[in-house]
């Protein structure tokens, strides 16, 4: 067994940064489950609960200009900037709560806010990884980075399913507070990072953006993150909460326990990469385990109970956990640090496939049902996959080598 998880924690910083980032994980999964159930059982509708889902990542179009900020100023003060607006984005909506004045516009108003910033939490928080961990640990350590989001997915699902069904919504936004004003606590104590770009914060973000276009391996890798996120993240993040109520008949807490199976797979596979380590194949990794992803994904659209949904969400959660892990070495070791904060922030653009598959896909639920939308997404991202792992075939089976900006 290896140890190169634990080689993060001989940097300073990161002993600051892995809870703080911990602490921000478990208040956003809070935030989705009590925010999902409450537009659900509110406007009973799943096209609207899809487009909800889709406002928390808008800002994903400004992710790579944060990218960019993120190579010219301090990371850890914009780490500290986007953690007090989710703060008081909480705050907000405690206060709403309990005082009965919350309404389901409001929650929309406040998602479409708050979804231009989150998306850009994850662009940093990797770019400071990146900055602060040894190249051959890198895999450790984002190994050990996601387990935050994994742990969050599993406690934070089940304390926001509990919270809300026995405090109400009020309450249980106090909570999702507390959690923010604790990471930005702990996120003072991160490390600056690097602050090397010079010059007009345009021409650094063309550069980047040209970067990202000219380089095969990381081409590739965009564009596999682009479609996972537009036919594979849908099926088990926005639309779940339809699937717990309509097709398996359960309740939030029934909805906690099917979020958590699925982070509980995540983090067996984000474990076994912290412990296993290595650089030199990532990107087949990514190839041959977003193809399972699909093939469960497509066992899962088949489900009609929830043990089994449960026991197949945890298998999807592995896969997806190997993948995206890799994925995210596969970039890091890519590129050089200069350039890192707005390759990251490129990457993050892929996650705006989420937002248009799940209003595509919310539309198709209502037209066709659950089991023949999912299946249909499972099949293009499979045919898909395969298509693009042959165009690429040069880059995506050899080892991740960095690449001169």
């Amino acid at each position: 067994m290896s140890f190169r998880a634990l080689a993060a924690f001989r940097v300073r910083s990161y002993r600051f940064q892995w809870p703080a980032d911990l602490a921000t994980s478990w208040a956003f999964e809070m935030e989705t489950l009590i925010l999902g159930w409450y537009v659900l059982v509110e406007t009973q509708s799943v096209f609207l609960l899809s487009v909800f889902a889709a406002l928390q990542f808008g800002g994903t179009l400004i992710s790579p200009y944060v990218g960019t900020l993120a190579d010219r100023i301090s990371r850890r003060r914009l780490l500290l900037g986007l953690r007090a607006m989710y703060a008081l984005a909480a705050l907000l909506f405690a206060v709403l709560g309990l005082t009965d004045r919350l309404e389901p516009w409001m929650v929309f108003a406040i998602g479409i806010a708050v979804g231009l910033v989150r998306p850009s939490d994850l662009v940093v928080r990797n770019s400071l990884i990146g900055d602060t961990v040894p190249e051959a640990d890198l895999p450790s350590a984002m190994g050990l980075s996601r387990t935050t989001m994994d742990s969050a997915r599993i406690a934070g699902a089940l304390a926001g399913a509990g919270l809300i069904s026995t405090i109400g919504f009020g309450g249980s936004y106090a909570v999702v507070t507390a959690f923010y004003l604790c990471s930005i606590g702990l996120t003072a104590g991160v490390a600056p990072g690097v602050e090397r770009a010079a010059g007009s914060a345009w021409v650094q973000l063309k550069f980047g953006l040209q970067f990202v276009i000219e380089t095969p391996r990381i081409r590739a890798m965009m564009c596999l993150a682009f479609l996972v996120n537009l036919t594979a993240f849908p099926l088990s993040h926005g639309l779940l909460p339809y699937v717990a109520k309509n097709v398996y008949g359960t309740d939030a807490t029934g909805l906690g326990h099917l979020m958590a199976a699925y982070a509980i797979g995540a983090m067996v596979g984000s474990i076994g990469l912290a412990i296993v380590g290595g650089t030199r194949h990532a990107t087949r990794v990514v190839v041959v385990f977003i193809m399972l992803w699909y093939a469960i994904l497509l066992v899962f659209a088949q489900s009609d109970s929830k043990n089994a949904g449960i026991v197949i969400l945890a298998l999807v959660g592995l896969a997806q956990s190997m993948a995206m892990i890799s994925m995210s070495v596969a970039l890091l070791v890519a590129t050089k640090p200069e350039v890192r904060g707005r390759v990251m922030g490129v990457r993050m653009l892929a996650v705006y496939g989420l937002p248009l598959g799940l209003m595509a896909g919310g539309a198709l639920v209502e037209q066709i049902g659950f089991a023949a939308q999912a299946s249909l997404y499972s099949v293009i991202g499979l045919l898909a996959t395969a298509a693009m792992a042959y165009r690429w075939r040069r880059f995506l089976w050899h080892g991740t080598r960095p690449a001169s900006p």
